[in-house]
């Protein structure tokens, strides 16, 4: 039996960790896998530990006076998804093989934003029970339908109300990543 305990050793875990990625270096990677003539500009490229976001801008379809944007725009959308379904998927399965991460696809079209299939990542956490009251209050309250969706709804709400402390600290964060690469190297 084995004494490992902590990180990494649990079920569901995962036993290769993904390939240190940056933002500008998966950016370039879909920039030079991307067809050029899909999106209007560069597509924006977010990612985590478990997944990339590649999210597009779709020409804005030209429309009469009288036609709803709205509509237009989904049906630009929807058109793009089914044209370029075959590709994307060849695209993503090479990025993944690449950085053991999942690749979703989103895209902007006009006042419209729509993402394909994102990843729903698990996230396990150990609660008190204040903790655990709060999430039920939200459930019977109609809020959220099961204690990970009231999690999940309170992730949320305080990277909306939060947003701009949530910028500060990922900014120290990189700060802290650029000294600590700038630092010295242990011997080998």
């Amino acid at each position: 039996m084995s004494s490992h305990r902590g990180r990494g050793r649990g079920r569901g875990r995962r036993t290769v960790e993904p390939p240190a990625l940056t933002a500008e270096e998966a950016q370039s990677w879909f920039a030079g896998s991307l067809p050029d003539d899909w999106f209007t500009d560069s597509p924006s490229v977010k990612l985590d530990r478990d997944e990339i976001i590649v999210t597009g801008r779709l020409a804005t379809p030209k429309i009469g006076e009288d036609d709803d944007a709205r509509i237009a725009a989904h049906a630009r959308i929807n058109s793009f998804r089914e044209e370029t379904r075959d590709v994307r998927i060849g695209i993503a399965d090479r990025a993944q093989q690449a950085f053991l991460r999942k690749v979703s696809w989103a895209v902007v079209c006009g006042d419209e934003t729509v993402a394909f299939t994102t990843a729903s990542v698990p996230v396990m956490t150990r609660l008190s029970m204040d903790q655990r009251a709060t999430l039920d209050t939200l459930i019977d309250a109609g809020v959220a339908r099961s204690r990970s969706d009231a999690l999940a709804w309170s992730v949320q709400l305080v990277a909306d109300n939060e947003a701009e402390w949530i910028g500060q600290l990922r900014d120290a964060m990189e700060g802290l990543s650029e000294v600590r690469d700038s630092g010295p190297s242990p011997s080998s």
